[in-house]
């Protein structure tokens, strides 16, 4: 079985684990109500998608 001849040092373990930090999800914003949303998806507030009502909401 392989084992590491010298112990990790912790600059070298943090460098490894950069990539794992997590990331904010993508934000864009709805061009019909002005309210924060997914790209490339209906709007859960107005439902529009490219300017379509494409779903019926109790907002408007």
């Amino acid at each position: 079985m392989a084992v590491p001849k010298q112990r990790t040092s912790p600059a070298k373990r943090d460098m490894r684990r950069s990539h794992d930090a997590l990331k904010a999800g993508a934000q864009s914003t709805c061009p019909q109500c002005k309210e924060p949303k997914l790209p490339h998806r209906v709007c859960q507030n107005c439902g529009t998608y490219k300017g379509r009502t494409v779903l019926e909401t109790d907002k408007e």
